[in-house]
């Protein structure tokens, strides 16, 4: 024997299926239901029709009243129904597009955020006034150097520069042209040195470099030397020429020190002697501040 239950073969509903493609599937069948209706309406009105025109009897016009009013309850029912499906739809895309809004507004938000992030990380690690990293990245990137020099037997060098005669610029001319001065000078450092290489401000008028597989001392005095000769040709600061020295200290890993802050301070102690000295250039171990 076969039941309703056996013959029915359509799935059942998952709870998996999206609500909109739910209530899309249910307007679906709302219409096919109305559209069904109206056929069958259609065909009730046809035999009414021709019950009258033909003079048939009472009963079976009445008859065919009775089956037109209930067919007219279904059309009706059908219907409301599928207003009541379409409006559950607009319901439905309103809340996909309020989700999408959201969904953006938060991505904005997100992006908005690591922007800040980003921005606020690249101030804590470069100067103010210049765009060049400031002590504190230059010290990461010391010993990540210092890391990769002792793994693969290289040599690097520390310059400490410092420049003399700024104050002077700074009391005669303000405090903007400083600005314009020490951006120069970081613009120029930034152009003498190689790509891997690094260029900091350490504050004030100090700058470091750090140079990286340093062939050997004769080659790092001389880059420096050359870099100092770069310096201090005159520069143009708002239609005026200005000029500044520098007295650069160089300590060279592994001979004059083996960790950052050691290698720092050998070489402000030979940019103090070069300063004292009048040397321009002086290398640690040559300055007689071992």
């Amino acid at each position: 024997m076969t039941t309703d239950r056996d013959t029915d073969s359509s799935p059942p509903e998952s709870p998996d299926v999206p609500s909109l493609q739910r209530t899309l599937d249910q307007s679906e069948k709302v219409r096919d239901k109305v559209e069904e209706a109206a056929v069958e309406l259609s065909d009730v009105n046809a035999v009414l029709k021709e019950d009258v025109a033909t003079g048939a009897p009472l009963v079976r016009v009445e008859h065919a009243l009775a089956k037109s009013e209930n067919v007219e309850a279904k059309v009706q029912e059908a219907a409301e129904d599928l207003v009541a499906v379409n409006d559950a739809l607009a319901d439905e895309v309103a809340e996909r597009d309020s989700l999408e809004h959201r969904m953006l507004q938060s991505a904005s938000a997100l992006r908005q955020s690591l922007e800040a992030e980003e921005l606020a990380r690249h101030r804590a690690l470069h100067d103010a006034v210049i765009t060049l990293p400031n002590v504190t990245l230059f010290g990461d990137r010391l010993e990540h150097a210092l890391a990769q020099a002792q793994r693969h037997a290289w040599r690097l060098a520390v310059l400490f520069l410092d420049l003399d005669g700024f104050k002077l610029i700074n009391d005669t001319h303000g405090h903007e042209a400083g600005d314009r001065v020490l951006q120069a000078v970081a613009a120029r450092l930034s152009a003498a040195t190689r790509a891997g290489d690094s260029v900091a401000r350490r504050g004030g008028d100090e700058f470091l470099v750090l140079l990286l597989e340093v062939r050997d001392d004769a080659s790092a005095v001389a880059f420096a030397a050359k870099l100092r000769s770069q310096l201090v040709e005159p520069m143009l600061i708002d239609g005026t020429e200005l000029t500044v020295g520098v007295s650069i200290g160089l300590a060279v890993y592994p001979e004059d020190a083996t960790t950052a802050a050691a290698l720092l301070k050998c070489a402000d102690s030979a940019m103090y002697a070069a300063k004292k000295g009048k040397l321009g250039v002086a290398r640690y171990a040559a300055a007689g501040v071992a």
